[in-house]
């Protein structure tokens, strides 16, 4: 079910702006490829999902699709390559839109089948000033470009004229995709929502498994098909990356799958999952205890992480850079660290002698976010465009030239995701021990701060156990 009436005019709004942004930079035609269908084995292929960026502009989700953008002047037109109608094929793999019905179902102002690519893009390539499409993203699209270009320098003699430049199309398009509209916000939430319930669907399970005792024992597969029945039932496509479920000593694996370790009463679980919906990514982690309470040396860490999220919560806003709320996730969690005797105090001093050592590191060796939204780590540069590197320490405390962390507007869409994990190690307290901990949400940046988009699952350690009594 769309989340507009008319979600044509969205994407039509979407190329619009492409085209602007084209006529800003000189000009010229833009090539964009869906992403192709992959073969699983012999006979079957993976699931199709098309490409991100393709989506984007086209709200298209069969294969074999192409869409060129040309603006030059102020004159804008799209057009689309798709799989022509097949009565045969469309009987073995459904129906096809094709390409009579593409201009009035998706707003483009042209359409033709997609086995006249090669022959029509040396016709949308001649005279025009540069040709733009996504580097490094399509194997072997290079080579593809290449070769209709190389048509049209042998018509140079019948007067036409090869672009004299080719630019990486992503640049612009990480560019407006960094900031959400009204329509992808609204799926970003119902994303949110159904992800968060799944989450609730799984602390529950996890619960009621261990009460009854059930034959064979409770293990990760079990949560994880909570998660996916739970994702599917509320119109979800796919998981929006591969889930982790991960019991006691795996929660400190930091993209651990879910397998078939056994869940026991006293061990923590993590979660780290999400669906997708209708192209969009959701992403969440809790840190439960599988039987619903938490041992005080438990409540001890994860009362730590969940401080850290919310001191960067309150640094998510307008004008605060991406990495403020990593600056301040870590400096809590530092604290944590040096009060609890993971890092001694007589060893590594302060807050600030930890920050400035690095040690935090043996616990806590990941970034507090990243960008999210068609895919789970979005795109979108994390520095500040047209700014001047400074000097600054790397992690490994070497003195590096980087630009300033990108300001943070309205719109943006970010995870929040601290964590603690403590592996077995000489001078760590040993009641810590394969303890690991992360905490995520997705936040929205709105004017006056910052949107959680995934708060229908408890974060808070009592209303955890709460639920899971119930």
């Amino acid at each position: 079910m769309s989340t507009l009436l008319n979600p044509s005019a969205v994407y039509a709004k979407r190329r619009a702006a492409m085209g602007r942004a084209l006529i800003k930079a000189g000009g010229g035609v833009a090539l964009l490829p869906t992403a192709p269908e992959m073969p699983r084995n012999r006979d079957s292929d993976f699931p199709y999902r098309h490409d991100s960026y393709f989506y984007y502009l086209t709200g298209f989700s069969e294969p074999g699709a192409w869409l060129v953008i040309e603006a030059n002047g102020k004159a804008i037109k799209s057009t689309l390559f798709c799989r022509p109608k097949d009565l045969e094929r469309e009987i073995w793999d459904g129906i096809r839109l094709g390409p009579e019905a593409a201009p009035a179902q998706l707003g483009v102002d042209a359409a033709f089948s997609a086995d006249m690519l090669d022959e029509k893009m040396p016709e949308l390539l001649a005279n025009q000033n540069a040709v733009w499409f996504p580097f490094a993203t399509h194997k072997g699209l290079e080579t593809q470009v290449d070769g209709w270009l190389n048509k049209v320098r042998a018509r140079v003699r019948l007067g036409a004229e090869c672009p004299q430049s080719q630019h990486d199309l992503c640049r612009l398009l990480d560019e407006m995709r960094l900031v959400k509209d009204a329509h992808e916000i609204a799926i970003l939430r119902r994303a949110g929502a159904i992800s968060a319930g799944a989450h609730v669907r799984a602390m529950q399970t996890s619960a009621a498994m261990l009460r009854a005792g059930v034959k064979g024992g409770l293990r990760e597969y079990h949560l994880e098909a909570e998660l996916l029945h739970e994702f599917r039932r509320h119109g979800s496509e796919f998981p929006a990356y591969t889930s982790i479920v991960a019991a006691g000593a795996n929660a400190c694996v930091l993209h651990y799958r879910a397998g078939n370790a056994e869940l026991k009463a006293g061990q923590l679980c993590l979660i780290d999952a999400g669906c997708e919906l209708e192209g969009y990514a959701s992403d969440i982690t809790r840190t439960f205890p599988a039987d619903g309470k938490f041992t005080p040396a438990q409540r001890i860490l994860y009362d730590i992480v969940q401080a850290s999220q919310e001191a960067a919560i309150a640094v998510t806003r307008p004008g605060q850079r991406f990495i403020d709320p990593h600056n301040a996730a870590t400096r809590v969690l530092i604290e944590g660290m040096l009060d609890t005797g993971l890092l001694a105090k007589a060893k590594h001093g302060s807050v600030d002698d930890v920050l400035e050592s690095g040690a935090y590191r043996q616990f806590y060796m990941h970034r507090t976010g990243h960008w999210m939204g068609m895919d789970v780590h979005d795109c979108g540069d994390y520095t500040e465009p047209g700014s001047q590197p400074q000097p600054e320490k790397d992690a490994l405390g070497q003195m590096v030239m980087r630009k300033p962390s990108r300001l943070l507007k309205p719109g943006m869409v970010l995870t929040i995701e601290p964590g603690l994990y403590v592996r077995p190690a000489k001078g760590v307290p040993k009641k810590f021990w394969d303890i690991g901990i992360r905490i995520e949400d997705d936040a929205l940046v709105t004017p006056q701060g910052c949107e959680l988009m995934t708060r229908g699952v408890p974060v808070k350690a009592g209303e955890i156990e709460a639920l899971m009594r119930g």
